[in-house]
């Protein structure tokens, strides 16, 4: 089974979300928004598939990567994160919560061998 397809985003801690968008904004051309920034692309292996990387500067207190103590998270696109998440548990991979369904996409999240939080996301088809 096909398991990461692509970086889905990239997501840090700072000290001060809007202070950083603003920078990236003014000294690198990222076109931000209350978000971050949104890098649209297409898909290598199928060119009618669009797709995008997200880059996400969180506040420094934000509790959204726990139970990680670091201060990035990465987001992981996925083909199929139902089928990925049975295979993960039967692997004996920690799972945190149950996958959640939004109208951009199925997410879940897993803990990696050292601790990190990965975020799993399996995009809506257009």
């Amino acid at each position: 089974m096909k398991k990461v397809t692509g970086i889905g985003g990239v997501f840090f801690k700072c000290n001060d979300p809007q202070k950083m968008k603003e920078w990236y904004k003014t000294h690198l051309g990222l076109n931000t928004n209350d978000y971050g920034a949104s890098f649209e692309w297409i898909d290598a292996h199928d060119p009618n598939t669009k797709a995008s990387t997200q880059w996400t500067p969180f506040d420094a207190k934000t509790k959204y990567f726990e139970p990680s103590s670091r201060e990035f998270m990465i987001n992981y696109t996925v083909d199929n994160l139902e089928s990925l998440l049975e295979e993960l548990k039967n692997q004996g991979v920690s799972i945190l919560g149950p996958m959640q369904t939004y109208d951009f996409g199925k997410f879940a999240h897993i803990i990696d061998l050292e601790g990190n939080k990965v975020e799993l996301w399996e995009p809506a088809k257009e």
